[in-house]
């Protein structure tokens, strides 16, 4: 199971969490070709709801994917249990003002957005492993004749000698790169299909094919 907590900043925040399948391309109504990432989102529903008075701040905890029950922990059977449905793979957490709309139990649909509303989609990037500053910082590299010696795609100087004598911190050198969660703002809604259960986001978004992806209404948009 993956828990995900998403902030809220004391709004209205309505949200799905699905599966990215990949990209393809559509013609809009103007006959314009446009890329779009395909998000399959299967059925959310609501696990629980926080409180104020009880937690001290408002959230909704949101499940979705199949598993296989076998897999679930004890304690984690008796949360979905006390909610009244079946265990689910993903657990999102919606910090949100109105989450006393919600109860346990309810399901939320893709009739929570709209085609051609602003969103905001975050995942996590593919991991690149170890790279170095050329690929991870978009270094220029060193000089590639002239006598250069080993020195193609090396750094070059990181910091003077006696003073300060040490290294600053945050210098851009090589290191892992990549499996980080990021967040593309003001994408748009291009089109919903209900009936598969198809999202369809202009642009492309972060994360592998199958990995988890959430979708908000826009923060910059509210």
């Amino acid at each position: 199971m993956t828990t995900i907590t998403q902030q809220g900043a004391g709004r209205a925040v309505k949200a799905l969490v699905g599966t990215k399948l990949g990209m393809t391309q559509v013609w809009d109504q103007d006959g314009v070709l446009v890329p779009v990432t395909v998000i399959k989102v299967d059925t959310n529903v609501v696990t629980q709801v926080r409180t104020a008075e009880t937690d001290g701040y408002e959230a909704i905890q949101v499940a979705t994917g199949e598993v296989d029950p076998r897999k679930v922990t004890q304690p984690l059977k008796g949360h979905f249990a006390k909610a009244g449905v079946t265990p689910r793979r993903t657990v999102l957490e919606i910090r949100t003002s109105d989450a006393s709309n919600y109860e346990p139990g309810q399901e939320i649909g893709l009739d929570t957005f709209e085609v051609g509303e602003a969103i905001d989609v975050t995942g996590t990037s593919r991991g690149k492993g170890f790279a170095g500053v050329m690929k991870r910082h978009g270094f220029g590299g060193g000089p590639a004749s002239h006598g250069a010696h080993k020195i193609h795609r090396k750094p070059g100087s990181i910091g003077a000698c006696a003073t300060p004598g040490r290294v600053f911190k945050g210098l851009r050198m090589a290191g892992r790169m990549g499996n980080e969660r990021i967040t593309v703002q003001n994408l748009t809604v291009q089109d919903i299909d209900a009936e598969n259960g198809y999202v369809l986001v202009a642009g492309a978004v972060p994360g592998a094919k199958r990995s988890t992806i959430v979708i908000r209404n826009a923060v910059k948009g509210a």
